[in-house]
């Protein structure tokens, strides 16, 4: 347990840091913090807050910054707040624009990613609803060549996918309306993880049927359901993240690019948050992944009623504006909520 004194002397070292990236001095601290102790005070306690492994000391001659530690410590306390200090109007313009756009999921989290990356300078990501929790509303099919099938999904969550299916041989229309209505008749209103399973036993009982139009049916909804992505990340804002001093090292530009072009290692880490409660913080080293090691996130779930429906967040750097970031990240995906349940 830390004492009070060195609680805020930390926060007082953390916040310095996050305004300006250099190393923080105890005389810094003394000038802009009213703690009424001495430079030779602060220096100690300092001193004590990085053998204890809250700060470190990146030269000798240097002042210290935050380990991963001291920035857990610091972002819990400011989770234990009732409220974050930020001006509400800052997203009101966010509110409005996403307003419009509540029929259309994909175009509402793209939407989303752009503007936290504006309101935080951080890069804006959202993960789309899972199709485990999403429900087939219906699925149109259109003849597209003589051997190929337009197969549109419609879903419960606004989303619209299309895919163009190849098929061994011509079909009709005529045909095509037969097996469209088939379709819809035995999956409209199941989840796509159980229309899965469901294509796969129907698919090994077909080769015990002389039925070749539930045949291609079968065909027809595997490729268009298994090409239905398990989740779509959304990612935006590059450009503000680069310009930061944090990003100065092109090496770090690297690992960047590479964490935001493997989708996948994000999808993975902000997944696992879907069904936690209000906003979560994975900070630096907490992150498994190489490339994400020196990034933090703060992300947030948003539901439909009880229903998980996306993930919406910021990557930054550690040294990131931790207090702000929490604030526009929890308050967009409560009102994406709200507006989704239609509150």
């Amino acid at each position: 347990m830390l004492s009070e004194r060195s609680k805020r002397v930390l926060y007082a070292v953390v916040q310095s840091y996050i305004n300006s990236p250099d190393p923080v001095g105890s005389r810094v601290v003394t000038k802009r913090y009213s703690f009424g102790l001495s430079p030779a005070t602060i220096r100690n306690i300092m001193a004590d807050l990085e053998e204890l492994g809250f700060l470190t000391q990146p030269h000798t001659s240097a002042g210290r910054v935050p380990t991963v530690m001291g920035y857990r410590f610091y972002v819990d306390s400011l989770l234990t707040e009732t409220g974050h200090h930020a001006n509400m109007e800052i997203l009101h313009g966010l509110y409005r624009k996403l307003e419009s756009l509540k029929n259309d999921i994909d175009l509402l989290l793209s939407e989303t990613t752009k503007n936290l990356s504006i309101l935080s300078h951080y890069l804006g990501i959202a993960l789309s609803p899972l199709p485990d929790l999403t429900t087939l509303i219906r699925v149109n099919l259109l003849k597209y060549r003589a051997d190929k099938v337009a197969a549109v999904l419609f879903t419960d969550e606004g989303l619209i996918k299309n895919k163009v299916i190849s098929l061994e041989a011509d079909i009709t229309q005529k045909d095509l309306n037969r097996i469209e209505a088939y379709l819809n008749a035995e999956f409209s209103g199941q989840t796509f993880d159980e229309i899965r399973l469901k294509v796969i036993r129907e698919m090994s009982r077909e080769k015990m049927r002389c039925d070749t139009l539930i045949s291609k049916a079968m065909k027809i909804c595997r490729e268009a359901i298994t090409s239905f992505p398990r989740s779509e990340l959304f990612v935006a804002g590059l450009s503000e993240v680069i310009g930061l001093p944090d990003f100065a090292d092109l090496r770090k530009i690297r690992e960047l690019s590479r964490a935001i072009e493997d989708k996948h290692t994000i999808i993975k880490l902000l997944d696992k948050l879907t069904v936690s409660e209000g906003v979560q913080i994975i900070i630096g080293s907490e992150n498994t992944t190489d490339e994400m090691r020196e990034l933090s996130i703060v992300a947030s779930s948003c539901k439909e009623g009880d229903k998980p429906i996306g993930v919406v967040g910021i990557i930054g750097p550690m040294r990131m504006n931790y207090a702000r970031a929490m604030y526009i990240v929890d308050n967009t995906a409560k009102f994406i909520s709200r507006m989704l349940a239609g509150k």
